[in-house]
């Protein structure tokens, strides 16, 4: 017996994936294979209900090693990525109390963003006194015209305390297309490159540091799909590419000194995707400007082509998670798409991760927010190991044609922005920030009408919640007193129009009842009622739900009598035809009528007078702002 071991390929007749389809179809029982369970992406590409092994044959993301050309499968040889805590830096000695309490608690990155004015060889002694600079990863942002002579007070800093400076590593955030999406700043070309020279100068004192930023995040917090963000982001870094080497910059250096911010947010597979197929992208493009090595000591990694330096072709990414889909109410569920965020960018194997804490949308994260935020990168790594393993989406059928099909799309829009003169005259077009507003308005729409589901907000909202004064501020974008001379992406999240719909509900100091007149059908009345009691919750409504009514009558004497502003009729589609009418003639305009379903009679209950309906197909948002007109300017 010991030696009767199974045999799957022996014992089992293989499958072909036409027979798979066909049974499939059998079980549709007459649906559209295609509408029913082919998906269509926001990024524009279909995805398959399954796929096989022969789906994977001939992917050029199958055809390399972790830390090998073209890197869809990382640069590097194992899955370590530092954990990065930003730090405002108004106060430099504040500012070092709270990096040196972080890196007692798990970080390993620090991001400090100084104020121009305060820079000095005694503000970065205060700031960086007591940190050991060579185990730590050190990331700055400040005035981007001074980005120099803050790599130089960097430097002599590093050398006071004997550190030989390509042991340090880092990044100086200089990116003035940044500048001109977010803040209207209409940088010429001679402006650009004044700051970029800059920003070479820096890395030639900083050799570890990336000087020159591309900050997808701001797209990505305006709403971008993965596709979107990853085409722009590839035409973003071309361009300064080819300013540089147009400018003399050998190809190789320039390469060296772009670091990506990127974003994540929460469609949790397409995630894992952008960043496999950024990386492998970014190299190809790299390639193009045919980068001689000039690795210090010499590059002892295989030449692309037999004479192109790799190390020029490796993608740096630091990704953050979204503030997007970000919400104030159920304001918890928010560590639950930040945890998913995170796990993409570790399986992803890029380099560097930014949690942002849950409680940012309403107040300014405190210690307890900030920790949370940071374990949950420790216990992905110390407790799930996934620093352990490289890549652990290779292989898979499905996120490798993810990732092909993702890279193909965001290179079709990589040209077609080349094709269209590049980043910078797409930006001063106001093209990118046109894209991005349109991008935004349909996905308010798509969670206006329930099509994007916001748990907490738009769906299955805490009936019981109230904001009970804890927003302190809301989370937004810089002001600047500048007027811009471009337009600007939006900063905008998705929730916010129907927080803004709930919060007035709760400043009104009125809190409608709604009152659920559940009569017939078992199943149809409990579906539909709990339907309803999501529907108004929705706007902050109280709901008050029942187990059901002998009559129409009774149910409306109930409803009047716990005080009710809008009474919703829950039963099936067949019985509406006769309770529905019976119930308007006897609520006789005491409350508002509802009717829970969208009925085949509903044109004749329409002729009666009943114009209220709720359903799968309305849109919500529209819907509860008008009934708010109604209740609260009474």
């Amino acid at each position: 017996m010991a030696e009767n071991k199974l045999n799957i390929a022996a014992d089992f007749a293989p499958t072909s994936t036409q027979e798979w389809k066909d049974k499939i179809i059998a079980d549709l029982k007459g649906a559209d294979f295609d509408k029913k369970l082919v998906w269509r992406t926001p990024e524009g590409f279909n995805v398959q209900p399954f796929y096989r092994e022969e789906d994977k044959v001939g992917l050029a993301s199958t055809m390399s090693a972790p830390g090998q050309y073209p890197f869809v499968r990382g640069t590097k040889e194992n899955n370590d990525w530092y954990v990065r805590q930003n730090i405002p830096a108004m106060d430099a000695k504040s500012a070092n109390a709270k990096a040196l309490d972080v890196l007692n608690k798990g970080v390993n990155s620090l991001g400090f963003t100084i104020p121009g004015k305060e820079l000095s060889a005694e503000y970065i002694r205060t700031l960086l006194d007591g940190i050991y600079c060579e185990v730590v990863e050190l990331n700055f942002s400040t005035c981007q015209h001074r980005t120099l002579e803050l790599a130089q007070l960097l430097a002599d800093y590093f050398r006071s305390k004997n550190l030989e400076l390509k042991s340090v590593h880092g990044s100086i955030n200089c990116d003035p297309i940044q500048k001109m999406l977010t803040k209207g700043h209409a940088f010429d070309e001679a402006a650009i490159m004044e700051r970029l020279q800059l920003a070479v100068e820096a890395k030639q004192l900083l050799p570890g540091f990336r000087t020159i930023g591309v900050n997808s995040l701001n797209l990505c917090n305006a709403g971008a799909y993965c596709a979107q963000e990853l085409a722009y982001a590839l035409a973003w870094g071309a361009q300064y590419m080819t300013m540089l080497t147009e400018a003399g910059v050998e190809s190789a250096t320039a390469a060296k000194c772009i670091r990506f911010n990127m974003g994540i947010q929460g469609n949790y597979f397409m995630e894992i995707a952008k960043f496999r197929a950024a990386r492998m992208l970014w190299a190809k493009i790299v390639r193009e400007y045919e980068p001689i090595c000039n690795c210090a000591g010499g590059c002892q990694c295989e030449k692309v082509d037999g004479k192109y330096c790799p190390c020029a072709m490796k993608m740096n990414v630091c990704a953050t998670t979204s503030t997007f889909n970000m919400t104030i109410f159920d304001a918890y569920v928010n560590l639950l798409r930040s945890q998913t965020e995170t796990m993409s960018a570790a399986i992803a194997g890029v380099d560097s991760i930014v949690v942002t804490p849950f409680d940012v949308t309403y107040k300014r994260p405190d210690d307890f927010s900030e920790r949370i935020a940071r374990n949950q990168q420790l216990l992905l790594a110390e407790e799930s190991h996934f620093d352990k393993v490289i890549d652990p989406a290779a292989g898979s059928y499905y996120l490798e044609n993810l990732t092909s099909m993702l890279a193909d799309e965001a290179w079709k829009r990589f040209l077609a922005i080349m094709d269209d003169g590049g980043m910078l005259a797409q930006v001063k077009a106001g093209k990118v920030q046109a894209d991005m507003n349109a991008t935004l308005a349909k996905r308010q729409a798509d969670v206006a009408k329930r099509k994007e589901i916001l748990l907490g907000t738009n769906q299955y909202p805490n009936f019981n919640e109230t904001t009970d004064g804890k927003i302190e501020s809301a989370a937004g974008c810089c002001g600047c007193c500048c007027e811009p001379e471009l337009p600007v992406i939006p900063c905008v999240r998705e929730a916010e129009q129907f927080e803004q719909l709930r919060l007035r509900t709760e400043q009104s100091g009125k809190q409608p009842k709604v009152f659920m007149l559940t009569i017939g059908n078992l199943a149809m009345r409990l579906a539909r009622s709990q339907f309803s009691c999501n529907f108004f919750a929705c706007a902050g409504y109280k709901v008050i739900d029942n187990n059901g009514f002998k009559s129409v009558e009774e149910g409306v004497d109930a409803g009047l009598a716990a005080g009710a502003d809008i009474i919703v009729l829950c039963s099936s589609d067949d019985e509406y035809a006769e309770y529905a009418p019976a119930a308007y003639k006897y609520l006789a305009g005491r409350a508002i009528f509802v009717v829970a379903g969208a009925p085949a009679c509903m044109e004749d209950l329409q002729k009666e007078g009943i114009e209220n309906y709720i359903h799968v197909r309305v849109n919500v948002l529209d819907t509860l702002q008008k009934f708010n007109e109604q209740l609260l300017n009474k």
